[in-house]
């Protein structure tokens, strides 16, 4: 579990920091892993204010539940969250991550294996 001093936007922002590259996870995932279950909207809003935040979080890599990119609004259009995902080598059709179950990295099962 994250430090307790933290704001709830430094916990977020510190966990996508360690996604992976070529891996996703989703906003249910890090509130859960945040001790907060039903936060996934608060995690999204978070994630919509890490724009110009250095080093950079990797938001592209957080997608909802059923894979779907729906933060790709937030993207600019020179790099959106589609094509900076299939850079990294995840399948992408109709918005959606393909497989997501090959792809998904579960916050509340790899860093408490890191740990």
């Amino acid at each position: 579990m994250m430090p307790k001093n933290d704001t709830f936007f430094d916990l977020v922002c510190q966990v996508v920091r360690l996604i992976p590259e070529g891996r996703v996870t989703s906003y249910g995932a890090i509130g859960k892993y945040l001790g907060s279950v039903k936060s996934a909207r608060m995690v999204g809003w978070a994630l919509n204010k890490t724009h110009q935040i250095h080093p950079e979080v990797p938001a592209h890599r957080v997608v909802n539940r059923n894979g779907l990119l729906t933060g790709k609004y937030h993207f600019s259009i020179e790099n959106p969250m589609a094509q900076r995902l299939k850079m990294e080598g995840i399948p992408i059709a109709n918005n959606q991550v393909i497989d997501l179950d090959v792809y998904f990295w579960d916050p509340s099962i790899h860093l408490n294996l890191e740990s």
